[in-house]
């Protein structure tokens, strides 16, 4: 089905099957791809958000909504989730753009649906993500850093900083961090400070009140959390080429990147075992 519009999406109830992914297209690249991904792990339901004239093959459009939106419009995806949030409480989320694809231990043979039952279990209503930058080598073959057969990630360069709280002297705050690395981290000279973070919160539980920041977290600080306080929980995982798609396509970077490869690059295996070999996978009580 084609919506006009967001609200057009919302008033035909689809979200009664949750969970619910919501894949941002900002152009073409692997659009497919990003919406077969979704479907294959489970989500009953797929909302692809695009302008009109992007292209997409018949048989990748149509087991999915499409819905004509603004992509580009600033801060477009929290205003789109949020919008989303305050019509469907009580329903699973999960967000990303084309060219990423979501993760998590024991993909391969559960259910996304199972991830989120176990979770729940727990009194836990949202997942820690880590944005893992894929990159093809061959950027003669792949002048835009985008290649799924080819697809390379970093195996170390990541850390974390106690996340600041502005509002308590800059006390960290309570199991949040600030997490770095990937492409964002060795190419930090072409990337705005405010976008070299590589931590989301890409599936949630929508709830009355609840609101999305511009810089992807929530003002239900809970929600922000790496784990619960007394043990490790599961995290997730979301494998995107959209940074290395950006620093080959902006004009202020495509000069300067020459090659994505260094001395810690490996093949990506495109399995959750590789993820949690990595430690950007965490299974907590999971197994």
């Amino acid at each position: 089905m084609r919506y006009r519009n967001l609200e057009d999406v919302i008033g035909a109830n689809v979200f009664r099957k949750g969970p619910v992914a919501v894949i941002m297209a900002e152009d073409e690249t692997e659009v497919g791809s990003s919406l077969a991904h979704a479907r294959m792990l489970g989500f009953p339901c797929v909302l692809l958000l695009t302008h009109d004239e992007i292209r997409v093959a018949p048989e990748d459009e149509a087991p999915v909504h499409r819905v004509s939106h603004d992509v580009h419009m600033e801060d477009a995806m929290p205003r789109v989730m949020n919008r989303l949030i305050a019509a469907a409480p009580g329903v699973w989320f999960h967000y990303c753009f084309n060219g990423e694809y979501l993760f998590y231990p024991f993909c391969e043979t559960r259910d996304v649906r199972e991830l989120i039952s176990f979770h729940t279990e727990e009194r836990r209503y949202s997942f820690l993500t880590y944005v893992v930058d894929l990159y093809a080598t061959d950027l003669d073959t792949y002048p835009n850093g985008v290649s799924p057969e080819d697809a390379h990630l970093d195996r170390a360069g990541y850390y974390a900083l106690g996340r600041e709280d502005p509002l308590n002297g800059f006390q960290h705050k309570d199991r949040q961090m600030d997490f770095y690395g990937g492409l964002r981290w060795r190419f930090e000279e072409h990337v705005p400070y405010h976008r070299r973070r590589i931590d989301r919160i890409s599936l949630f539980l929508a709830k009355p009140g609840l609101e999305m920041r511009p810089d992807f977290t929530f003002n239900d600080e809970e929600y922000n959390t790496y784990s619960c306080p007394w043990h490790h929980n599961a995290t997730t995982a979301v494998c995107s080429f959209r940074a290395a798609k950006a620093l080959r396509t902006n004009p202020g970077s495509r000069r300067e990147v020459k090659d994505f490869r260094w001395h810690y690059s490996i093949p990506f295996r495109w399995d959750s075992q590789q993820l949690m070999d990595l430690g950007l996978l965490e299974p907590g009580q999971w197994v």
